[in-house]
């Protein structure tokens, strides 16, 4: 049986979706925090930027643990003081980026709106464009009717590149990444491989072209990468690395970066191997990054979690990487309430068996849903501060 995993474009689309829709209601006149950008703002938020500290930067998916404007904000000022900044993971949004890089949309909004609230709480950001539907890695996210599902289809490239760019001008991203957990997409597509990876390397020197100090990955999912899941390795022995997936974008990778939820491959955290990680140190000698993960804190379905579960999740990451981390994401700062969610995700149209699988990320925070902290939230800040 496939395993079914949630990531980032579902909490960035009901975060969007939170606060436009209660910002929309607020009273004339009332304060909501969606001031936008402005370009000095964004200059001066990278003259003293934590990526120049020569630590690792810590962050979270922007991710409230209610989809009410009040429950946005209060996450945000809670995140300023977790996390030196947040990813901000958007789909692209084919139609408006087909034909330019330039114009005004909606997406565009929703976009500059999250930016707004990460500067007014003194949180950087990294970037990432995707284009897969992050319930489903196999597929193509909101690609208008007609369009083929392809990195081959002209429209398809054309748009990647455009928003791309767009994102570049806009908001300067130090990191800057062109998919998310892509290994997942080219084992189900191979024949798209060589499609996807053109694209890569057209949109990655487009990019140095304009902002050559700009830092570009992909993301692999490294569970997957490491043939963890048994439906999925093809008869590839568990730990197993898939490198050929990884280097075949060299050299057009600046840093190495992964995905990583292993409560979905191990009983508990104690069995995390003390060499999981390790791999990575010795196959390259560029940066790494953690793009995404977390442990849940109590168990979901046939899945074991427990607090101490996430305790040795984030010692193993942060005993086995250590200094060559660049950033380290963790999936999210609080667990969220799954009803809160549900109402807003069923007004989007989103299937049942997705809001059913958001529920096996609902206690993957550092801290309860009222903000009672777990005891990984004192590691992970612990960390941070070294």
């Amino acid at each position: 049986m496939a395993i079914r995993r949630m990531s980032a474009w579902v909490f960035a689309a009901v975060l969007v979706a939170a606060v436009l829709a209660c910002s929309e209601g607020a009273p004339a006149g009332e304060p909501t925090g969606l001031e936008q950008p402005t370009v000095a703002a964004t200059e001066a938020a990278q003259v003293a930027s934590v990526f120049d500290s020569g630590r690792t930067a810590y962050g979270f998916f922007p991710s409230p643990p209610e989809g009410t404007l009040e429950s946005v904000l209060n996450h945000f000022k809670d995140m300023g003081e977790h996390a030196d900044f947040v990813l901000v993971q958007p789909n692209v949004p084919w139609e408006d980026f087909r034909d330019g890089v330039e114009g005004e949309s909606q997406p565009r909004t929703d976009l500059r709106n999250q930016i707004a609230l990460a500067q007014q709480n003194g949180l950087e950001w990294v970037f990432v464009v995707d284009p897969l539907n992050g319930l489903n890695r196999r597929e193509f996210l909101g690609l208008p009717a007609g369009w083929e599902a392809s990195f081959a289809n002209p429209d398809v490239r054309a748009a990647f590149g455009n928003f791309t760019l767009w994102v570049v001008h806009e908001f300067s991203p130090r990191y800057l990444g062109l998919a998310s957990e892509i290994n997942t997409y080219l084992d189900a597509h191979p024949a798209d491989a060589e499609n996807y990876l053109s694209l890569y390397r057209e949109v990655y020197d487009r990019v140095k072209g304009e902002a050559p100090d700009t830092q570009i990955f992909v993301t692999f999912q490294w569970d997957d990468l490491n043939n963890m899941f048994a439906s999925a390795a093809e008869g590839r022995t568990p730990r197993e690395v898939n490198w050929d997936q990884v280097e075949a974008f060299e050299p057009r990778l600046d840093l190495w970066v992964i995905s990583s939820y292993p409560y979905f491959a191990f009983p508990d955290g104690a069995a995390i191997p003390p060499d999981y990680y390790t791999p990575l140190l010795e196959r390259t000698d560029k940066p790494l990054a953690v793009g995404e993960g977390g442990w849940t804190s109590r168990p979901v379905g046939p899945l074991g979690g427990d607090e101490q579960g996430q305790v040795a999740y984030l010692q193993a990451i942060h005993d086995q990487l250590g200094d060559r981390l660049a950033f380290w994401v963790y999936l999210v700062l609080s667990d969220f309430n799954l009803d809160s969610y549900r109402e807003i995700m069923q007004a989007q149209g989103t299937q049942v068996v997705d809001i059913e699988t958001l529920g096996m990320f609902s206690a993957v925070g550092l801290q309860q849903f009222d903000g009672t902290p777990k005891p990984a939230l004192a590691v992970w800040d612990a960390f941070r501060q070294e």
